[in-house]
């Protein structure tokens, strides 16, 4: 897990980011722009809104790529990995630039924020359950991840406090049940991989049984996977494990949840890993939303509703061409948003 002081930004190569932003760019628009002539290319701001109380915040390097791409620029008011406030609306960052620039980068750049967001909150989530636990073990992800969408949400996960666990076949050598039945046992499946790997990559066995664990280990694997089995089973297995391989890692894994997390912590188990940090996780819900303009002769006021209107008195709000109700603006309070 990543210390909260790092910039886990460095971490994602400049060209990364560019690519990532041109595909996502090129998917929403692959040729023209239609309602790009209504709005032109004047300078306009448009403040980010987060309407998801206390979600923590990630993604934002992937967000600013997106609009960097397009000339705009991105100012945050907070920082990766804060959790944003407790209001209904948290003003979270501003882009400027040419209005359809701005509203070409809007979806592509919301959907990236929105989903690494409620990734790194839920991952906060289970951190926070694992610390009350004293459990010091980590917490990792899977590979079970949108695809395309990979790199964001392994990111998501640190940004979050857990571990990414192996980002593709190529990081870390799993023998699952495929490749032990393909290669004839456990022995010559964890020979085999050891014969290419050589001693700069981890393997790791899923196991489904504790005789399969004991093979694992003797063949000389790293981790050995506790596969599906109940909270009960993993805390008498890893014990028995540790008791005569102690320098074997024990991985806990599938079908855990957030709900049954706790049930799995053990001091003989050194990894948990859970697919439903990004299968089914729920997004954070950002809005942008372009400031509005009014003429100079107009003044706004309050009503108790928390529109705002002109304040000339001498003709009907309803009626009067000038009325504004400020449905964005900018720096204002939040309660003078309506949405």
């Amino acid at each position: 897990m990543a210390s909260p002081a790092l910039d886990l930004s460095q971490i994602i190569p400049p060209q990364v980011l560019t690519k990532l932003a041109r595909e996502w760019l090129a998917e929403d628009t692959p040729n023209f722009d239609p309602a790009g002539v209504c709005v032109g290319s004047q300078e306009v701001s448009a403040i980010l809104l987060c309407k998801s109380p206390g979600s923590v915040l990630a993604g934002c390097p992937f967000f600013t790529a997106v609009f960097t791409e397009l000339g705009c620029t991105v100012d945050w008011f907070y920082n990766e990995g804060q959790t944003l406030g407790i209001e209904p609306v948290t003003q979270t960052a501003v882009v400027k630039g040419p209005a359809r620039c701005v509203l070409l980068g809007e979806r592509p750049a919301l959907n990236c924020l929105a989903r690494t967001s409620g990734i790194a909150t839920r991952c906060r989530g289970l951190l926070s359950t694992a610390q009350n636990e004293h459990w010091a073990g980590q917490l990792a992800g899977t590979r079970k991840t949108t695809p395309g969408f990979r790199l964001a949400e392994k990111y998501a996960m640190l940004v979050g406090g857990i571990s990414m666990h192996r980002h593709d076949l190529s990081g870390m050598v799993m023998l699952k049940d495929n490749h032990v039945w393909a290669s004839g046992s456990i022995t010559q499946a964890v020979r085999n991989a050891r014969s290419v790997c050589g001693f700069s990559s981890k393997i790791e066995v899923e196991c489904r049984n504790d005789k399969e664990a004991r093979e694992a280990a003797k063949a000389g694997a790293d981790i050995i996977m506790l596969d599906n089995y109940t909270p009960q089973v993993v805390h008498t297995s890893a014990f028995s494990l540790k008791q005569e391989f102690p320098s074997v890692l024990i991985e806990a894994s599938g079908g855990i949840t957030p709900l049954s997390l706790a049930q799995y912590f053990s001091p003989h188990v050194d990894i948990i890993s859970l697919g439903s940090i990004t299968q089914g996780c729920p997004i954070v819900d950002f809005s942008l939303k372009v400031q509005r303009k009014f003429p100079s002769n107009v003044s706004i006021v309050y009503d108790d509703k928390d529109s705002c209107y002109n304040d000339d008195q001498s003709t009907s709000p309803a009626n009067d061409d000038r009325k504004a109700i400020l449905s964005n603006t900018d720096f204002l309070p939040r309660r003078d948003f309506a949405f």
